[in-house]
């Protein structure tokens, strides 16, 4: 009886853990989404610059993860190399922005912005 009791916890705490990092990711997502909209919408530098640093926070956190698409996949295959070169482009499109936030350029920010949505799209068609 313990050991059924043992086994049983143990098979319950996996599959919980396994939707912790699915739960994560999405998570992670949603920052990026929401912290876009603010980023396309705000004219205010600063405010700008405090949603990309929570956008850059979620895409880095992002990459601890692997999206279900990708599930089983080892960590040194070209996928997942590929899902982790989108997130550094990303990343790096965020620093380019936030560079022209905090120098208060806001047109310029949001023009930069605008490549957001091409890492975005390029990305979810290949891992979504």
């Amino acid at each position: 009886m313990r050991k059924q009791l043992i086994a049983m916890l143990s098979a319950s705490l996996m599959f919980s853990s396994v939707s912790l990092c699915a739960a994560d990711l999405e998570q992670d997502m949603d920052t990026l989404n929401a912290n876009l909209k603010i980023v396309k919408k705000t004219d205010d530098a600063r405010e700008m610059q405090q949603a990309l640093t929570r956008m850059r926070a979620a895409a880095q956190d992002a990459k601890q993860s692997t999206p279900e698409k990708l599930e089983g996949q080892p960590a040194d295959s070209t996928q997942i190399k590929d899902y982790h070169a989108g997130l550094d482009s990303l990343i790096a499109q965020i620093d380019v922005v936030s560079t022209l936030a905090k120098a208060n350029n806001v047109e310029g920010a949001k023009r930069e912005a605008a490549k957001f949505d091409e890492i975005r799209n390029t990305n979810h068609k290949k891992f979504r």
